[in-house]
């Protein structure tokens, strides 16, 4: 008998009418408010303008798509946020039930604007996050009055600034564009503790060790053990914030004892478990 765990149901949703919430000069940053049940996939989409990303709570994955087929995942817990570049195509999964909050900018017209071309995490302050639900509910409305516009104008150029004064967070997985590792590496974001090295993770996707460990250099510059290690790093803030203590987080992520884990998390980020779990 299989030992595998039946996969959650997901739902695979459109995203909510974006092109009412499309930022315009008048109106160039608008906010929408969205729940979403757990496991539930907002279909890959794209618009013209840039756009921010984050839960007041649980856990985001947000995927991001270039031409070529490669790109980004990110593991979202509710204190950070993911800048979306305009145009790219993206995704959003509901890793457990969320209240999403989404940003949308307009193109650049002066200097205190986001323009980053890339993808990016970043830290939602406590202002920023009441900044974008004081925004969602002005931008619920279709036409505003004189007072009721200028106050979102106020609101705008505030979420800009705090956008700019945002704490950049490293995460962040490179998704290739060949179907065999994007294959083991999709899996291993579904079930990140399932196998502990590329051994085991070869035979779910039938191709040898040797040729993983190659195509993980050769599409992605970095190796299994590089990669994996950033993928438990974003688990393991994801745990953090829902309010798992580290001596837990190291056995749930396959680690024998939390100095274990505390050792990897000082290598890979220089600080403690401590202090690295308190951004979640």
């Amino acid at each position: 008998m299989s030992s595998r765990p039946e996969p959650a149901r997901r739902s695979s949703l459109p995203p909510l009418d974006p092109g009412r919430f499309a930022p315009s000069a008048d109106r160039p940053v608008r906010a929408k408010a969205r729940p979403l049940a757990r496991q539930a996939d907002i279909q890959p989409h794209h618009h013209a303008w840039a756009q921010l990303v984050f839960s007041l709570e649980g856990t985001l994955r947000v995927s991001t798509l270039r031409p070529d087929g490669s790109g980004t995942s990110y593991l979202v817990p509710p204190a950070q946020a993911v800048w979306i570049p305009p145009g790219r195509t993206h995704s959003v999964t509901a890793v457990e039930r969320v209240e999403l909050r989404t940003v949308y900018l307009a193109a650049p017209q002066a200097t205190r604007q986001p323009d980053w071309p890339e993808g990016r995490v970043m830290a939602v302050s406590p202002l920023l996050r009441e900044l974008v639900q004081a925004l969602a509910g002005l931008s619920e409305q279709a036409t505003l009055t004189a007072e009721a516009l200028a106050r979102e104008q106020a609101l705008a150029l505030l979420v800009r600034d705090e956008l700019l004064r945002a704490r950049p967070v490293l995460l962040g997985l490179a998704l290739p564009g060949e179907r065999r590792l994007r294959r083991l590496c999709e899996q291993m974001l579904a079930q990140p503790g399932r196998h502990a090295d590329l051994e085991g993770w070869a035979a779910e996707v039938a191709a040898s060790p040797r040729t993983l460990a190659r195509l993980f250099r050769e599409h992605l510059g970095t190796t299994f053990g590089q990669w994996r290690q950033q993928l438990l790093l974003a688990q393991a803030l994801t745990l953090a914030a829902r309010g798992r203590p580290v001596h837990l987080i190291a056995t749930e992520l396959g680690y024998r004892s939390p100095s274990a884990f505390g050792a990897m998390v000082k290598r890979a980020v220089g600080v403690s478990p401590g202090q690295f779990l308190a951004s979640a």
